[in-house]
């Protein structure tokens, strides 16, 4: 029905462009805070981004599954979790909200709204890690037992902002918004294709894993594939 559409896809588009303000407002205010001392500001980034993702999949999980992340649906609508014509606009959603939620942290911490990050986020080692953090995501979303998704999901991103050398984007809107900073969590533009293509390499392992696990019969192990989301840190 089209007011259940309009209702998944409002909670996406919120879910997402608050994840995003969580993310860059909580770089902003921890680089001011830090003194220069980047291991502090992205304790502190870490720290709320863990507790508002676990929030808000808990939030908007129910209406449209919390995804926040082109790669998760993506791989939901190729499982049959997610109507395959619901793919595009849920995407669509993401994205914007992604922008949204950069311009709401960029005006509740006075800054100019409309700006690009120059901070580069390139090279092998970053898109290994982008690959490794996706595939992980993934993994912990589709193998969650049911109930502790949002859990699972705010500590393994918690975890991958430190064991990855991007510090865990897992998330192609989140790249997209955060190119739209040039603040603390901000990656450069002409980063982002690798950054993506990594993540959605990542979201493939990460299925294929997940498949391998399976029970004798095609069964899988109790999970929970409807809920979740990410995104992602910042580093120097």
């Amino acid at each position: 029905m089209p007011s259940e559409l309009a209702r998944r896809l409002l909670a996406e588009l919120l879910g997402t462009a608050l994840l995003l303000a969580v993310v860059i407002g909580s770089g902003i205010m921890a680089e001011r805070l830090a003194g220069g001392n980047v291991a502090i500001a992205l304790l502190a980034n870490t720290l709320a981004t863990v507790g508002g993702l676990y929030i808000l999949i808990e939030v908007f999980g129910p209406v449209s599954g919390a995804h926040f992340n082109p790669a998760v649906s993506l791989v939901m609508a190729a499982r049959g979790a997610l109507p395959r014509p619901l793919l595009l606009p849920y995407v669509a959603a993401q994205l914007l909200g992604a922008l949204l939620g950069a311009w709401l942290a960029h005006a509740m911490f006075d800054t100019t709204l409309l700006q690009f990050s120059t901070k580069v986020r390139s090279g092998t080692g970053q898109w290994i890690a982008e690959a490794v953090a996706t595939a992980g995501l993934l993994l912990v979303i589709l193998r969650a037992p049911a109930g502790r998704v949002a859990a699972m999901v705010a500590c393994y991103i918690g975890a991958a902002y430190w064991f990855t050398a991007s510090t865990s984007f897992a998330n192609p809107a989140a790249a997209f918004g955060r190119m739209f900073s040039d603040s603390f969590a901000g990656i450069a533009p002409a980063s982002v294709p690798g950054f993506v293509v990594a993540q959605l390499v990542g979201a493939g392992l990460g299925a294929a894993i997940h498949r391998a696990l399976r029970l004798e019969g095609g069964q899988v192990s109790p999970a929970a594939p409807a809920a979740t989301s990410v995104h992602a840190a910042k580093e120097p």
